[in-house]
């Protein structure tokens, strides 16, 4: 088998025009019309609303029990016929004709340019800004008050610093074709599919056909899982086979168990957490299903069947915080009132315990951290030197990037002047709002060091593999070691450490869709720049109207505004930064072990260097990735065992089966199915939230108990007894 039959080649070849990348070559075109126009009127115009109503919506949702995510693809969609409409409607007249303001309302044919534009817009307001946690902790959870224009600040700057790292960083990260950004491929796929005008084959169906029949399929088939039957997320018939057996069921469950033998056939959980199995390349998949397999079917069973920090005692797969004898932890008993940590409450109700899976999901993420960065230093550190030395003068490039030269890029000084101004007016905040935010100055430098630093490393990683980990693990532990005592300081260093970062991941994305695209680069940051300062702005405003308006938003007695993860927020901000880690995984703590996992981690990647080192013709072993593969549970919990058996399934379907046996036809349908799916998803699950979940109209009959697993969660300690589980363990 070839190399290509697995992954994408890392070799520019010396004779080939196009991409190096197969997947790249099969779904990019490899031609540019400069002649069209791109900062239209209605792209100003749809790309500015959808970023408000997305951003509205997203926001709204976010505080609900059921929090509803809508996604840019639905923006994508729903703005062709309002794009088409306004080309008819709208009129041609040129204002100011002569001067050097001359504009039209309407230049023509909606093209696909203004459409990309668009989505960008879409993007900023399709995901959450993370920052809005900091803002809703203090001022519900611990009840201090915070004005709007410290959360302005905070929200703003950690959502746009990001674009510092991408302007420094793109030339490593957007120009080179070996960084391919898989997930993109998906987006072009279904711009080519809703622009490009193609003759149907005989006996098949063109691509927008293809698009349309998929999304209808899945729009059509999505009320069964999210309403009429929504245990089609997680079959887990082992529990039905033994339903009062902890053990069968703790194997079986495929929400709160090892998921063995569990069918999800539920898209919105096969790609909910890793991203759609479509867009990953086979080889990234392989690597997740090896780290998880070991992780899930072999490190944890061990740890809890052999009782290891008194595995049996909790859960075998939870998040959730306990006492010693498998009791919920009382968080509020150990703070004071000044919202500080409680030293002599905490030593009267015992250690924090964790489930032993929980436990090692923070390993996990030391370990895939430093695997990261010694990965990318062996693997990649001559290509990044070389960059560095020639920054790909008189080096060859690839067609694309030869396209987009034809067009004025972005000075890099725009780039610094975005940092330099962030940095001084985050600084500025910290320190004159100080009893607001409690983070020095110093943390603010420390925080941005952090992002700095691992930017390039998971930038390389997300942009070869589709899969990246996260900093929110190493930015807690770090304050929390440093400056522990302080939640709010805590869950600020974070925020500017771990989102600054995961924006320029998503800023240097934005610019491989456009360089894909031959978006001109001072258009798309512009876009970019524009809707993210809109999205920030709805944002806030949005969350500051329901935390006004709302007398028990947040509380749990409330039917409807519970805000699940806010307070996933504030008891991560409680553990690292009130209590610490140093009382958790440092000498104090019980968990002291997972601390080698940063060893373990940094000499994985050396082995397999060495490994393809002493065998070079064994290109086998170049495919193991370990950041990958050892950080594959990074997203469990919440993420859950059927959520990673579907989505492996359907990435060796598209990945391995379809890419290596039926090229052709993985060519013109898997990006496009892709979209389809994520689409038809997301029209329906808004449909059937606005209709059906507002008026908390629901049905309650077996196939919409989501797991039927009830015992899968009890422990199996003699002598522990939790309530809602049987005294028998078997």
């Amino acid at each position: 088998m070839e190399e290509h039959d697995l992954r994408a080649p890392l070799i520019q070849h010396p004779h080939n025009d196009n991409s190096p990348i197969k997947q790249v070559a099969l779904t990019v075109p490899t031609t540019d019309d400069t002649s069209l126009p791109v900062l239209t009127f209605r792209m100003w115009v749809l790309g500015t609303f959808s970023c408000v109503l997305l951003s509205f919506l997203n926001q709204f949702f976010w505080y609900r029990t059921e929090p509803l995510s809508i996604t840019a693809i639905s923006a994508q969609i729903a703005v062709v016929p309002l794009g088409q409409l306004m080309a008819a409607k709208v009129t041609d007249r040129v204002f100011f004709k002569g001067s050097w303001c001359e504009f039209t309302m309407n230049p023509g044919p909606f093209n696909v340019k203004e459409h990309v534009l668009i989505t960008i817009f879409a993007n900023s307001g399709a995901g959450t800004v993370y920052a809005i946690h900091v803002v809703t902790g203090v001022k519900i959870f611990y009840k201090q008050h915070m004005s709007f224009f410290v959360s302005l600040i905070v929200v703003v700057t950690t959502q746009v610093l990001g674009f510092g790292w991408a302007g420094i960083f793109r030339r490593y990260l957007v120009e080179p074709a070996e960084m391919w950004w898989p997930s993109n491929l998906v987006q072009v796929s279904l711009f080519r599919a809703l622009h490009e005008k193609e003759k149907r084959p005989k006996g098949g169906v063109t691509r927008t056909q293809f698009f349309l029949i998929a999304f209808t399929c899945s729009f059509a088939y999505y009320i069964f899982p999210g309403y009429l039957f929504q245990m089609l997320t997680s079959l887990s018939w082992v529990c039905w086979i033994f339903p009062s057996s902890i053990m069968a069921q703790q194997v079986g469950s495929g929400l709160h168990g090892l998921g063995i033998g569990a069918i999800g056939l539920d898209w919105s959980s096969i790609s909910s957490y890793l991203g759609s199995p479509l867009a990953s390349p086979w080889f990234a998949t392989a690597n997740v299903a090896v780290g998880y397999f070991l992780v899930m079917y072999v490190i944890t069973p061990l740890a809890y069947w052999f009782n290891v920090y008194n595995a049996k005692n909790f859960p075998f797969f939870s998040d959730g915080l306990f006492t010693a004898d498998g009791q919920e932890y009382n968080i509020t008993a150990i703070i004071d009132s000044n919202f500080h940590f409680d030293d002599d409450a905490y030593q009267q109700q015992g250690p924090l315990y964790l489930s032993t899976f929980f436990a090692m999901t923070y390993g996990v993420g030391f370990a895939a951290l430093a695997s990261m960065v010694v990965h990318v230093f062996l693997f990649h550190g001559s290509e990044i030197w070389e960059q560095s030395k020639s920054s790909f003068k008189d080096k060859k490039v690839d067609i694309h990037t030869r396209l987009m030269s034809k067009y004025k890029q972005v000075p890099e000084w725009w780039f610094w002047c975005i940092l330099f101004v962030n940095i001084s007016l985050s600084i500025f905040t910290c320190e004159y709002y100080n009893e607001q935010l409690q983070l020095p100055w110093w943390g603010v430098v420390l925080a941005c060091a952090i992002a700095i630093f691992f930017t390039l490393p998971i930038g390389i990683l997300t942009a070869i593999t589709n899969q990246a980990p996260g900093l929110n693990i190493i930015t807690e532990y770090i304050i929390g070691y440093i400056y522990p005592g302080y939640p709010v300081a805590n869950v600020c260093f974070k925020v500017y450490g771990y989102i600054s970062m995961t924006q320029a991941v998503t800023f240097l994305q934005d610019f491989k869709l456009g360089h894909y695209m031959k978006i001109p680069p001072r258009s798309m940051f512009m876009a970019q720049i524009v809707g993210t300062l809109i999205a920030a702005l709805v944002y806030l405003c949005t969350a500051w109207w329901l935390m006004e308006t709302i007398p028990d938003l947040c509380d749990s007695s409330s039917d409807v505004w519970t805000c699940p993860s806010d307070h996933v927020f504030y008891d991560a901000s409680v553990i690292w930064g009130l209590i610490g880690p140093r009382k958790i995984f440092g000498d104090q703590g019980t968990y002291t072990m997972i601390n080698w996992a940063f060893l373990i981690g940094a000499i994985a990647p050396v082995l397999v260097w060495l490994a393809h080192r002493a065998f070079p013709d064994q290109h086998w072993i170049t495919l193991i990735n370990m950041p990958v593969l050892i950080g594959a549970t990074g997203s469990m919990p919440p993420a859950t065992a059927v959520n990673y058996t579907a989505w492996i399934f359907v990435g060796f379907l598209s990945g391995f089966v379809m890419f290596r046996y039926k090229p052709e036809v993985w060519q013109r349908h898997n990006y496009v199915l892709s979209g389809a799916l994520d689409a038809g998803l997301a029209f329906m699950g808004v449909l059937l939230y606005l209709c059906l979940g507002l008026e908390d109209i629901g049905l309650y009959w077996w196939g919409n108990d989501l797991d039927g697993c009830p015992y899968a969660s009890c422990p199996t300690a003699p002598g522990v007894f939790v309530e809602g589980c049987p005294l028998s363990a078997f």
